[in-house]
């Protein structure tokens, strides 16, 4: 591994160039780069300050004490780092910013170092000895930028001997911030219309209703089958939760249609519910538990009204990772399940099961002449599993892949499943001003997927997650790799049934 930058790669532009460079370091570079703040109306309709408070100093310290007490974590990961160096070139932000202040120890330390000004013994008897800072203007400003150039994807935490969560820390600074009428306009409006009505979007009822109709004769046309896509139907056994862009964007829709081919195939009884269409929950990326809550508990709630005996969430991330880890803290036990389904399901851990009993059959050779490399999505390889077997999370979706087409190709190893590096939109920072973070923050992916075009004519990346899939979209173009077709993995799985 080199630790130099090679004579052809230029210091001001991202380039792909050879998998993988650690980058030299240039102080400031993404200093001026950070999401627009939150309006009044959006933080107010979240009971959160309109603007900047005045008295903002004494209530952000406040804020981190009481999430020190609150969160046991959080003061462990605050007090045990001893900045050994393991993780700085892990974070893919680091890599494509050069930026010292996205290293993940040099992130943490804009509040560990607040933390032990205010909270530690030494840090007030000598602040100089122990890296403590007073929290000012200018170290505000470093909170709001670089807790925005973080998309809380754990990789650091893989590396680091300690087991430091740099997402939480993450997650504390910007609830802090939101704390004081700093909240990030994109996450907090979302926020805001997932839980006024119930998709990420602000799409209605009825227009949901209509665009199920048509994918339904889109359908059609294609398959000459007349293949479901129902809402609210109190007969199901199923309540499917999905991300809304699966509703209405590519790649994301060719992926619904593909759920909605395997369940029919297999005869499953299924809906959608408009109380709550969407699975993402945004609050796991701004700390706010109280919103995280609120969200989670519209799925429990369309489960009860609808009468369902399982709950499938769909093929996005974090809305996974929250599913998976979080939902029954976040909403109690969910006891009126199938006991033999008595836990939240992925849509991937459904179509496996088909697959295993017989129930659909996948023909590979419906999608010949596609090349196929997986993108491990961060919070599925990260913070969830999949079936009853360790691993499951990178097991299942790679035996579908090799189920629904002829050639799967793996990218480097230290760039997938558990060391998987992050497409580098999530977070929520998959935000038009933002654009410029997000592309350099891709590069160690664009990488990875150059070696294995160049190695193996890859033609198609595949990954399990919304925002994985928008921002790849969007970004590989910038690397030259706008022929590689960011695809859904149930996308493959539909075209390769046997209906």
């Amino acid at each position: 591994m080199s630790t130099t930058e090679p004579d052809n790669v230029a210091l001001n532009g991202p380039v792909v160039g050879r998998y993988r460079v650690i980058p030299l370091i240039e102080k400031g570079a993404t200093a001026g780069m950070r999401p627009a703040v939150a309006s009044k109306d959006v933080q107010e309709a979240l009971a959160l300050p309109g603007t900047l408070v005045a008295d903002w100093q004494d209530k952000a310290i406040k804020r981190l004490g009481q999430l020190v007490k609150q969160r046991r974590g959080l003061r462990v990961f605050l007090d045990n780092c001893t900045k050994c160096g393991a993780c700085t070139d892990k974070c893919h932000y680091f890599l494509g910013t050069r930026d010292p202040k996205n290293m993940p120890v040099a992130r943490q330390d804009l509040i560990r170092s607040v933390y032990r000004r205010y909270f530690t013994l030494a840090g007030r008897l000598f602040p100089w000895l122990v890296g403590a800072r007073t929290l000012n203007k200018a170290l505000l400003q470093d909170w709001y930028t670089y807790f925005h150039q973080c998309s809380q994807c754990r990789r650091c935490t893989v590396f680091c001997p300690k087991g430091i969560d740099t997402s939480e820390v993450t997650m504390a600074g910007r609830e802090i911030l939101a704390s004081i009428g700093l909240g990030q306009q994109y996450s907090q409006e979302i926020i805001t219309k997932v839980k006024s009505i119930g998709n990420n979007l602000g799409m209605k009822p009825r227009a949901l209703a209509d665009v199920l109709e048509n994918l339904e004769e889109d359908i059609l046309d294609d398959t000459g089958v007349p293949v479901r896509l129902p809402l609210d139907d109190s007969r199901a056994d199923v309540l499917l939760v999905t991300p809304s862009a699966d509703f209405f964007a590519e790649p994301h829709v060719d992926g619904l249609i593909g759920y909605a081919k395997v369940l029919h195939q297999a005869g499953v009884r299924w809906t959608f519910s408009s109380q709550a269409s969407e699975a993402a929950n945004f609050a796991l990326f701004t700390g706010q538990h109280d919103h995280m809550r609120d969200i989670a508990l519209r799925i429990r709630n369309a489960a009860v009204d609808l009468a369902v005996s399982r709950i499938v969430i769909g093929e996005c991330g974090h809305a996974w990772r929250v599913a998976y880890s979080y939902l029954d803290a976040l909403v109690g036990p969910l006891d009126f399940l199938d006991p033999a389904h008595s836990r939240v399901e992925h849509i991937c851990e459904v179509t496996h099961q088909l697959l295993t009993q017989g129930r659909i059959t996948l023909d590979p050779q419906r999608n010949a002449g596609k090349v196929i490399t997986y993108h491990d999505s961060c919070n599925v390889a990260r913070g969830a599993s999949m079936g009853q077997r360790a691993g499951g999370q990178f097991r299942i979706p790679r035996e579908l892949l090799a189920a629904s087409v002829p050639r799967v190709v793996e990218m480097s190893a230290d760039t997938t499943k558990q060391k998987t590096f992050c497409c580098g939109g999530g977070g929520g920072l998959l935000t038009d001003d933002m654009m410029a973070v997000r592309i350099k923050g891709a590069l160690p992916r664009a990488q990875a997927l150059q070696s294995v075009v160049d190695s193996d004519e890859v033609t198609h990346l595949v990954a399990i997650c919304a925002i994985c899939k928008t921002q790849l979209s969007s970004v590989l173009p910038h690397y030259g790799l706008q022929h590689v077709q960011v695809t859904s993995l149930h996308h493959l799985v539909g075209d390769a049934l046997v209906l």
